[in-house]
């Protein structure tokens, strides 16, 4: 869950996020109306010892012109109390020329972050929109609607109004110029190295500022190095502790690290400080079924009925079951989500469940049904990457090359300079399109950009951090190439990282890839390594039919499964 920059906080919370930040000073102000004018009191207090450092009263002749004199006000209380002039004029543009020329459009604005906060990204967006009425050229609303789009699914609105704020940067200051370039690399470009090093400036240039931070962490999730999105993600919660996506991307990161206790008191705490939005109740959610609690799993899912996000809760069910074997329940949960999500005007989002359930259809051996699923997720959102990458790769698994390699075509054109899709996806749908040709070292050598730590990026565009795809189809080509151990190896990283796959389907079948992979190695050994891998084969398939007892029977790859166990035996 990413985060709009920091905006105008109330005196009090601004003292203890200033002397939490170890501060010297914060600027506290008010605002009296007299007839037509408006009377602006400024005054800088020390945050240690409450001690008036400087102030200022000025008046506005309109409500027009308070940013212009509020702005003025603000650059010379910074001189005053011995900020240097090099930097007051590096940084001190004028507030209405630099964010905003509309007092209303600024408090749209500020009331969404509060919104965003307390009740999450939907909630927030109306306010967002408003602000962009009142202020068409306002950069950084347009920005923080991104904001909201992305945590809500919707990659491609998302894109559509970070590339607009990019566009409108030069209305922005120096800090909002970083803020709006950060988000631009990490999801209009897709380019992580550029909005990691973007969100680290944001950071060395405001210190105190937790929104740099909460961003950076995502990043690193996304290039899959989940031990510094932890570190700097904590440095947010150490500056600002009220911020519910720092809670909501903690836990993330720490399930992805499987340390399940620590994530689940991270969430909980989140819930006590009265931050209940969509996020924290798919983490716990999340941390429910990897924990077995079906009583768990069914009251988040309670939570989401009658609300907007309706459908995430719908399709997390939907996985939960496929993940279960229980195919005709997932079926028929995809299509409630998809329903839901289009009442709830996220169309996208509902294409998103659809493709997913096309690639999970492919998985498990119905191939017409995969691409009857995947074609109408297409039919409903043209141009959007994330709905375009999953058709790509349910084309391929299900073996339909002429589709499959045409997104590819497009995709890398459109997005050639995207680390995820140059790294992740297109190398596995290159692959799975290899391994169909029956070239399986051609596979696993398209799959080299795929390694560690990028392997365990964020990257579903959906719930769980990862499906890793990658991983699941390197293994599979392993096998084609007659290396069970090497294949084995790969199953298995699925199994060790459930914190990062949570209830996908490539977590299920992982347990048919290890069984298939060392009865493999059986078959290629001979005395004691040959038994050894038979044991292990068995034991892999048993637990994949124990996982499955109560699977709809007539799934193929559960035919062939118990047709293979039984051969072994």
């Amino acid at each position: 869950m990413a985060r709009p920059p920091d905006t105008k906080l109330t005196p009090d919370v601004a003292r203890a996020l200033c002397q939490r930040a170890g501060g010297k000073a914060y600027i506290a102000g008010a605002i009296a109306s007299l007839g037509s004018e408006y009377v602006l009191g400024l005054k800088v207090v020390n945050c240690q010892s409450e001690d008036l450092l400087a102030q200022e009263q000025v008046t506005a002749a309109s409500k027009e012109k308070v940013l212009g004199v509020l702005g003025e006000a603000a650059s010379r209380l910074r001189s005053e109390i011995g900020e240097s002039l090099a930097t007051v004029q590096k940084f001190d543009v004028p507030l209405e020329e630099a964010t905003t020329s509309s007092l209303e459009a600024l408090k749209a604005y500020s009331t969404a972050y509060k919104v965003l906060n307390e009740q999450g990204a939907s909630a927030a967006l109306q306010y967002h929109h408003r602000a962009i009425e009142l202020d068409p050229n306002f950069a950084l609303a347009y920005s923080a609607a991104g904001v909201d789009y992305a945590d809500m699914d919707e990659s491609g609105r998302a894109a559509e109004y970070y590339t607009k704020a990019f566009q409108l940067r030069e209305h922005a200051s120096e800090r909002e110029k970083l803020v709006i370039a950060g988000f631009y690399y990490e999801d209009a470009t897709g380019e992580l190295e550029k909005a990691a090093q973007t969100f680290q400036a944001w950071a060395a240039n405001y210190p105190r500022e937790s929104g740099a931070r909460i961003n950076l962490g995502g990043v690193y999730a996304q290039l899959g190095q989940y031990e510094n999105a932890v570190q700097v993600t904590r440095e947010a919660i150490k500056i600002e502790a009220g911020l519910g996506a720092a809670y909501t991307n903690l836990t993330v990161f720490l399930m992805a690290l499987q340390q399940f206790d620590e994530a689940r008191q991270t969430a909980q705490l989140e819930l006590a400080r009265k931050l209940d939005d969509a996020q924290v109740h798919i983490n716990l959610y999340g941390l429910a079924f990897l924990g077995g609690d079906s009583t768990g799993m069914a009251e988040e899912l309670h939570w989401f009925s009658g609300k907007p996000e309706e459908n995430t809760g719908l399709s997390l069910a939907s996985d939960t079951e496929a993940y279960a074997g229980h195919l005709s329940k997932a079926r028929e949960l995809t299509m409630r989500s998809m329903d839901s999500a289009i009442r709830a005007d996220s169309k996208e989002t509902g294409a998103i469940w659809v493709e997913n359930s096309a690639i999970r259809e492919a998985a498990f051996g119905n191939l017409t049904r995969s691409k009857q699923d995947a074609a109408e997720g297409l039919k409903l959102v043209a141009g959007s990457q994330a709905v375009d990458v999953l058709a790509a790769l349910a084309f391929a698994i299900a073996g339909d090359a002429a589709q499959a390699e045409s997104r590819v075509q497009s995709l890398n054109k459109s997005r050639p300079l995207d680390t995820q899709l140059q790294f992740l996806w297109l190398p596995a749908i290159q692959a799975r399109l290899a391994l169909n040709r029956k070239e399986a070292t051609s596979a696993i050598n398209r799959l080299e950009p795929a390694l560690p730590p990028i392997e365990y990026g964020a990257n579903n565009p959906g719930t769980s951090s990862s499906c890793l795809f990658p991983t699941y189809i390197r293994g599979q080509a392993y096998l084609a190439a007659g290396q069970g151990k090497e294949g084995a190896s790969e199953f298995k990283k699925i199994l060790d990282h459930s914190g990062i796959v949570w209830n996908c389907w490539t977590g299920a079948l992982a347990h048919l890839g290890v069984a298939r992979s060392n009865a493999l190695q059986s078959r290629t050994s001979q005395g004691a390594e040959a038994d050894a891998a038979r044991v292990r084969a068995l034991a892999a398939y048993k637990e994949f039919l124990t996982l499955w007892k109560d699977a709809d029977p007539d799934i193929p790859i559960l035919k062939e499964a118990k047709a293979e166990y039984a051969k072994l035996q």
